[in-house]
């Protein structure tokens, strides 16, 4: 396993690197979202969208990595499958609860539909 490692060629070690950075930039991303945002809603979408492209990214690097050293990499399409399946699933159980309890949120309403606004 060491000798495939060591004869990884370049341009894979830079690919792997890269989405791997990119991933936690989209992690870092939904972290600052669920932070900075305001009320429920908003923070549910930040980290929700952010986490499922940042765990993607990830594994993409972790299956690049698996093929070049022999292995199929099952494990991380079936974890990426996990990953987009039940994130926006939470994520849309969580928003429908929220609902169902009234939480208000702290947007802004559109002038069309808010009756309150000036104009």
């Amino acid at each position: 396993m060491m000798e495939t490692m060591m004869n990884m060629p370049v341009w894979i070690e830079w690919t792997a690197a890269a989405l791997v950075l990119i991933a936690a930039f989209f992690l870092l991303v939904g972290a600052i979202g669920l932070v900075r945002l305001p009320d429920f809603y908003m923070r549910l979408h930040a980290p929700t969208k952010a986490s499922t492209l940042g765990v993607g990214g990830v594994l993409l690097a972790s299956l690049l990595l698996s093929v070049l050293q022999g292995r199929p990499g099952i494990a991380e399409l079936l974890i990426t499958l996990f990953v987009f399946v039940t994130a926006p699933v939470s994520a849309n159980l969580m928003a429908q609860a929220a609902l169902h309890l009234k939480t208000r949120s702290q947007a802004p309403l559109p002038p069309a539909v808010d009756p309150h606004a000036k104009g």
